[in-house]
């Protein structure tokens, strides 16, 4: 059974940065593709990063290029998201989601979520 558990979100300002971890467990990977998906309230949950376990393909949302980083660690089946010049905008629900081919977008998986909070 696939486990994904995320941490690492929290208050922080206008400006400033965090990184969300996302724990996987109960598969092998290496065939996977890992994305980062938001959700604001009233809103409807977006795509944000995805990377696969492979490091081939890397994809962002335009709102998340060149203030965000997806990045995985595979000897701790741990995929992260590098969050820089935060806005208010971002602030939202984070989850990981994972899928099983990582050519298709087809995410089966998915964590609990964390709060992330910019104030202005």
């Amino acid at each position: 059974q696939v486990q994904l558990v995320e941490s690492g979100g929290g208050l922080v300002q206008a400006g400033g940065s965090l990184r969300l971890s996302c724990a996987a467990s109960g598969r092998t990977f290496s065939s996977y593709r890992m994305g980062w998906f938001r959700q604001a309230p009233g809103k409807e949950r977006e795509f944000v990063a995805a990377v696969s376990w492979s490091g081939g393909i890397i994809r962002y949302a335009d709102s998340a290029k060149g203030r965000f980083t997806i990045s995985r660690d595979s000897a701790k089946n741990t995929v992260y998201l590098q969050m820089n010049s935060l806005k208010p905008e971002d602030t939202a629900v984070y989850y990981c989601a994972a899928a099983p081919n990582s050519s298709q977008e087809e995410y089966r998986h998915w964590g609990q979520g964390t709060q992330v909070t910019v104030s202005s």
